[in-house]
């Protein structure tokens, strides 16, 4: 099948979040936080404390991403972080009283803005629509956990070599080594 516009996932999810992303920037304005600001706000207004780590999985937002826009809203005053009792490596994250006042002029704009998104389809399907979004979002993130989980199994399995004394070549191996030797000289 030739490559067409119309049934590429990738143009298609491409051109609705830049409809998303531009009814986002007219309501919110230039003063506003940005969609992704927003969504850390927003997600440490309802968790105060929040590490690093967990504001990654529940934003999406990768972490070296999200430990620059951290830095440049602490700089804006907008967040405040902070090392845990509980683990000294990790990072807490709250938001400032700024940062309350900058999600809550926002709230409203961004509300009207995704109401405005989901308008573009008719009342029937928007829920339809909205699931099968939550669905693809939620398969990604549990494609992202895998992708992570193999690489501490790897390194587990290097550990367990390391530890477990040298064995002895099987027969077979003996036999094909000795085979390769043969070949060279």
């Amino acid at each position: 099948m030739a490559y067409s516009l119309k049934n590429s996932p990738g143009h298609l999810l491409r051109r609705a979040q830049q409809y998303a992303h531009d009814l986002y920037s007219t309501e919110v304005g230039v003063s506003g936080p940005t969609p992704r600001q927003y969504e850390v706000l927003h997600v440490v207004a309802q968790n105060a404390g929040l590490s690093q780590t967990d504001l990654v999985q529940q934003t999406g937002i990768d972490r070296s991403t999200l430990a620059d826009m951290i830095a440049r809203m602490m700089k804006k005053g907008l967040l405040s972080r902070k090392r845990t009792k509980e683990d000294a490596r990790a990072n807490a994250v709250s938001i400032t009283p700024a940062g309350k006042r900058m999600l809550t002029a926002a709230n409203a704009k961004v509300a009207k803005a995704e109401n405005a998104a989901l308008a573009v389809l008719p009342k029937t399907q928007q829920t339809a629509f909205m699931k099968s979004l939550r669905t693809y979002a939620e398969a990604l993130d549990k494609m992202a956990e895998g992708a992570a989980a193999p690489a501490k199994k790897k390194t587990a399995r290097k550990a367990a070599k390391k530890k477990a004394p040298a064995k002895r070549k099987t027969t077979a191996k003996r036999k094909t080594t000795k085979k390769r030797r043969t070949k060279r000289r």
